[in-house]
């Protein structure tokens, strides 16, 4: 029983988490030989608050971004 769990800052949409589910077992059946039917896949995800790449929260990452479009 394969267990994948992604963690993010943001949200996916309902179809989003399909769409990665769906490859995610896909891969794991033709790459390791698990059956996509015993694929457990988990979604957490976080307000982008709530994670720092370096010194930095990814929203100030975010912020930082916009300022230089």
């Amino acid at each position: 029983m394969p267990y994948v769990d992604i963690k993010l800052g943001g949200e996916l949409s309902p179809n989003q988490k399909r769409e990665i589910a769906q490859d995610i077992s896909k891969s794991l059946e033709k790459v390791a030989g698990k059956p996509r039917a015993t694929v457990y896949v988990s979604f957490t995800e976080f307000n982008r608050d709530s994670f720092a790449k370096g010194e930095n929260l990814l929203s100030d990452l975010d912020k930082k971004s916009q300022e230089t479009k």
